[in-house]
Protein backbone atom coordinates (compact mmCIF):
# COMPACT_ATOMS: atom_id res chain seq x y z
CA UNK A 1 0.00 0.00 0.00
CA UNK A 2 2.65 2.80 0.55
CA UNK A 3 3.79 2.62 -2.93
CA UNK A 4 0.43 3.27 -3.97
CA UNK A 5 0.11 6.30 -1.90
CA UNK A 6 3.10 7.38 -2.83
CA UNK A 7 2.29 7.08 -6.58
CA UNK A 8 -0.66 7.19 -6.51
CA UNK A 9 -3.03 6.26 -9.82
CA UNK A 10 -0.77 7.69 -12.13
CA UNK A 11 2.35 5.56 -11.50
CA UNK A 12 0.11 2.66 -11.33
CA UNK A 13 -0.89 3.85 -15.32
CA UNK A 14 2.70 4.05 -15.97
CA UNK A 15 3.50 1.25 -14.80
CA UNK A 16 0.82 -1.22 -16.63
CA UNK A 17 1.48 0.84 -20.19
CA UNK A 18 5.50 -0.67 -19.25
CA UNK A 19 4.26 -3.62 -18.61
CA UNK A 20 1.60 -4.83 -21.03
CA UNK A 21 4.73 -2.81 -23.89
CA UNK A 22 7.28 -5.23 -22.65
CA UNK A 23 4.97 -8.43 -23.48
CA UNK A 24 2.66 -7.58 -25.89
CA UNK A 25 4.70 -8.25 -29.42
CA UNK A 26 1.40 -7.75 -31.77
CA UNK A 27 -1.87 -7.30 -31.87
CA UNK A 28 -2.90 -11.33 -33.20
CA UNK A 29 -0.97 -11.82 -29.72
CA UNK A 30 -2.64 -11.33 -26.00
CA UNK A 31 -0.12 -11.87 -23.08
CA UNK A 32 -1.47 -11.54 -19.69
CA UNK A 33 0.32 -11.80 -17.00
CA UNK A 34 -0.96 -13.90 -14.07
CA UNK A 35 1.62 -14.02 -11.08
CA UNK A 36 4.97 -13.03 -10.55
CA UNK A 37 7.23 -14.60 -8.10
CA UNK A 38 11.20 -14.99 -6.96
CA UNK A 39 12.51 -18.30 -7.11
CA UNK A 40 15.20 -20.08 -5.37
CA UNK A 41 17.83 -19.58 -7.83
CA UNK A 42 18.98 -15.94 -7.02
CA UNK A 43 18.83 -13.24 -9.73
CA UNK A 44 15.42 -15.23 -10.84
CA UNK A 45 12.06 -15.19 -11.01
CA UNK A 46 9.03 -16.79 -12.29
CA UNK A 47 6.20 -15.13 -14.27
CA UNK A 48 3.07 -16.41 -15.32
CA UNK A 49 1.27 -15.93 -18.29
CA UNK A 50 -1.28 -16.54 -20.00
CA UNK A 51 -1.06 -16.23 -23.59
CA UNK A 52 -3.55 -16.42 -26.40
CA UNK A 53 -2.43 -16.18 -30.41
CA UNK A 54 -5.01 -15.15 -33.03
CA UNK A 55 -5.92 -17.86 -36.09
CA UNK A 56 -3.43 -17.72 -38.80
CA UNK A 57 -0.55 -15.33 -36.60
CA UNK A 58 2.42 -16.09 -35.03
CA UNK A 59 4.10 -14.81 -32.10
CA UNK A 60 7.60 -13.40 -33.76
CA UNK A 61 10.73 -14.39 -33.37
CA UNK A 62 12.01 -13.46 -30.03
CA UNK A 63 13.82 -14.52 -26.94
CA UNK A 64 13.68 -14.68 -23.35
CA UNK A 65 16.38 -14.97 -20.37
CA UNK A 66 15.47 -17.45 -19.29
CA UNK A 67 13.71 -20.92 -19.63
CA UNK A 68 9.94 -20.60 -21.25
CA UNK A 69 7.99 -23.89 -20.04
CA UNK A 70 4.58 -24.49 -22.16
CA UNK A 71 1.38 -26.08 -21.49
CA UNK A 72 -0.88 -25.76 -25.08
CA UNK A 73 -4.62 -25.60 -23.39
CA UNK A 74 -6.53 -25.10 -26.68
CA UNK A 75 -5.69 -25.35 -29.97
CA UNK A 76 -2.07 -26.09 -31.74
CA UNK A 77 0.93 -24.62 -32.86
CA UNK A 78 4.31 -24.74 -35.14
CA UNK A 79 7.09 -24.22 -32.30
CA UNK A 80 10.02 -22.82 -34.40
CA UNK A 81 13.31 -23.48 -32.40
CA UNK A 82 16.53 -22.56 -34.02
CA UNK A 83 18.55 -25.31 -34.44
CA UNK A 84 15.20 -28.15 -33.71
CA UNK A 85 13.49 -28.98 -36.40
CA UNK A 86 9.94 -27.37 -36.20
CA UNK A 87 7.37 -29.43 -33.91
CA UNK A 88 3.46 -29.38 -33.77
CA UNK A 89 2.02 -29.31 -30.74
CA UNK A 90 -1.59 -29.47 -29.90
CA UNK A 91 -3.78 -29.31 -26.67
CA UNK A 92 -2.48 -31.68 -23.81
CA UNK A 93 1.27 -30.96 -25.13
CA UNK A 94 4.02 -29.04 -23.33
CA UNK A 95 7.24 -27.79 -24.67
CA UNK A 96 10.37 -26.15 -23.60
CA UNK A 97 12.20 -22.97 -24.90
CA UNK A 98 16.16 -22.76 -23.55
CA UNK A 99 17.64 -19.72 -22.28
CA UNK A 100 18.27 -17.08 -25.09
CA UNK A 101 17.53 -19.18 -27.80
CA UNK A 102 15.56 -17.59 -30.67
CA UNK A 103 11.90 -19.33 -31.18
CA UNK A 104 8.51 -18.27 -32.77
CA UNK A 105 4.72 -20.21 -32.53
CA UNK A 106 2.85 -20.33 -35.24
CA UNK A 107 -0.50 -20.70 -35.66
CA UNK A 108 -1.49 -22.50 -38.71
CA UNK A 109 -5.07 -23.67 -36.96
CA UNK A 110 -8.65 -21.65 -37.79
CA UNK A 111 -9.00 -21.53 -33.74
CA UNK A 112 -7.18 -19.76 -30.88
CA UNK A 113 -4.22 -20.87 -30.00
CA UNK A 114 -4.25 -21.29 -26.03
CA UNK A 115 -0.94 -21.78 -23.89
CA UNK A 116 -0.42 -21.16 -20.00
CA UNK A 117 3.28 -20.23 -19.66
CA UNK A 118 5.80 -20.31 -16.85
CA UNK A 119 8.92 -17.79 -17.43
CA UNK A 120 11.99 -18.88 -15.52
CA UNK A 121 13.81 -15.23 -16.07
CA UNK A 122 16.32 -13.21 -15.05
CA UNK A 123 14.97 -10.61 -12.68
CA UNK A 124 14.06 -7.15 -13.87
CA UNK A 125 14.70 -7.89 -17.89
CA UNK A 126 12.08 -7.71 -20.04
CA UNK A 127 10.00 -11.28 -20.43
CA UNK A 128 10.82 -11.13 -24.74
CA UNK A 129 13.39 -9.53 -26.95
CA UNK A 130 12.29 -9.11 -30.48
CA UNK A 131 15.05 -11.19 -32.47
CA UNK A 132 15.81 -10.92 -36.35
Amino acid sequence: MKGLRKYGISGLLIAGVSIGTLVSQTPAVQRTIVERADVSAPGREAVIARVEIAPGANAGRHTHPGEEISYVIEGEADILIDGQPPRKVKAGEGFVIPNGVKHDARNGAAGVLKLAIVYLVEKGKPIATPAP
